[in-house]
């Protein structure tokens, strides 16, 4: 269902950027949504072709609007009202830095202990 006009807060949220449209609304207000590199109100309408700019921390995503829409569509659908332009290696940059931030600890063996604890911080203090 394509629609002439709607306001990018409600764009974001039913294309599944973010999970409400509250967290859509507050991203814009707070400057993490950009068209053309000037950030945007939530009321902003997009065009079809806008190539619009969205800080997920840690990822920045890169998306060009195919379509407008008014209700959120399901996962499969995405695809038909969004390009994603987003590089392939800030994909890779993000997975890093999850890889970075997860410890692994042998299934069974619980929580760290206060001593495991400080070995991890002391470890990860000299990586950086």
């Amino acid at each position: 269902m394509a629609v002439e006009e709607v306001r990018i807060d409600k764009w974001l949220w039913a294309v599944r950027i973010y999970k409400t449209r509250s967290l859509a609304t507050e991203a814009c207000k707070n400057g993490r949504v950009k068209i053309e590199g000037q950030p945007v109100k939530p009321s902003r309408m997009p065009k079809i072709g806008d190539v619009v700019e969205i800080h997920l921390n840690p990822l920045n995503k890169t998306v060009r609007v195919k379509a407008l829409l008014h209700n959120r569509v399901g996962a499969k659908l995405v695809a038909e009202y969004l390009d994603d332009l987003t590089p392939a290696e800030e994909y890779e940059r993000v997975e890093l830095i999850r890889e970075f931030n997860a410890e692994f600890r042998p299934r069974g063996t619980g929580r760290p202990t206060k001593s495991d604890r400080r070995q991890i911080d002391s470890l990860k203090n000299n990586l950086e």
